[in-house]
């Protein structure tokens, strides 16, 4: 099963992430077969490929906690 996750990346306090497309049992920062874009915690900055994360959800991947919680407080912002 496939699910869409966040990916790790920077350094200690200065993290990053990635959106990505991974298999579930994956590890964090393992193999992943798409990126959809990333997130900026510093900078509170998200961007993502809004029509490749539907037409994954198509697919039948799932929303990870971390990655739907991001969704939905950036979807209160642009409201």
């Amino acid at each position: 099963m496939l699910k869409i996750k966040l990916f790790q990346r920077g350094k200690k306090h200065q993290r990053s992430y990635r959106i990505v497309v991974a298999e579930a049992r994956s590890k964090r920062d393992g193999k992943f077969v798409a990126d959809l874009g990333f997130y900026n915690p510093q900078d509170k900055k998200i961007k993502i490929d809004r029509q490749a994360l539907s037409e994954w959800q198509k697919k039948g991947a799932q929303l990870a906690d971390g990655v739907r919680k991001l969704l939905s407080s950036y979807h209160e912002k642009i409201s």
